[in-house]
């Protein structure tokens, strides 16, 4: 998958690796936020059928991070990043069976491109801080923009807690304390110049894969136009 950004150029030295991280990943980061599919969802042209085609494969996604993250608490850094207070997965399996209905996990599948992405998380996070580029990717993701989507679904689709739990975060508190937390933890990493551009370089992919499951998700969004 293309990088976009010239890590070489960038002096990590010179700033937070927080800093320098979101820096890096600006460009690949608004692609994934105005790519067709999230405008469509965003300018209220799907049913809400289009957007549980986004939650089902949120469920692949979150279910190969969280089973890294199980990995990963008994790694020195990596476990650093395992925060139970942000799992997923019980909170998608509770909205699929309201969205999908009980035989969710019998009827639902990932697309091609998200089989791509649950892949490469998993091959990619033999070493932690491969496993930081996927976990904050997608986590602090969630948290700045969920807000957004959980209030489009009360408005639109009159779904406010089963079916939205997923963007619900009511368990790490004050959302900003703890973007402030996550940020400080990936600056106190004891990464090198080397291993933080190795860091770069996942999430300017993982970010690549999410641009590609929403492509994926835009070819197929003509069946869940709304009226």
């Amino acid at each position: 998958m293309p990088v976009t950004t010239d890590v070489n150029s960038i002096p990590f030295s010179a700033t937070p690796f927080s800093a320098t991280l979101r820096a890096s990943t600006r460009t690949v980061h608004e692609r994934a936020n105005h790519s067709a599919y999230m405008n469509a969802l965003l300018g209220n042209e799907l049913t809400l059928a289009g957007y549980t085609q986004l939650a089902i494969q949120y469920y692949f996604i979150y279910q190969a991070i969280e089973e890294v993250s199980d990995t990963m608490a008994g790694d020195g850094t990596g476990r650093e990043f395992v925060f139970d207070e942000l799992r997923r997965l019980p909170k998608l399996e509770t909205d699929l069976a309201f969205l999908v209905g009980p035989d969710w996990r019998e009827t639902i599948r990932p697309l091609a491109a998200t089989g791509s992405y649950v892949r490469r998380i998993h091959e990619a996070s033999v070493w932690a801080g491969d496993y930081v580029a996927h976990h904050y990717t997608r986590y602090l993701g969630d948290i700045a923009g969920g807000r957004v989507i959980r209030r489009l679904l009360a408005t639109n689709y009159g779904v406010i807690d089963e079916g939205a739990l997923f963007y619900r975060f009511d368990e790490i508190g004050s959302a900003p304390a703890f973007r402030d937390r996550y940020r400080a933890k990936l600056d106190a990493a004891p990464w090198n110049e080397t291993d933080r551009a190795r860091v770069v370089d996942e999430t300017l992919i993982a970010f690549e894969c999410n641009v590609a499951v929403f492509a994926e998700l835009a070819d197929g969004m003509h069946r869940y136009q709304a009226a």
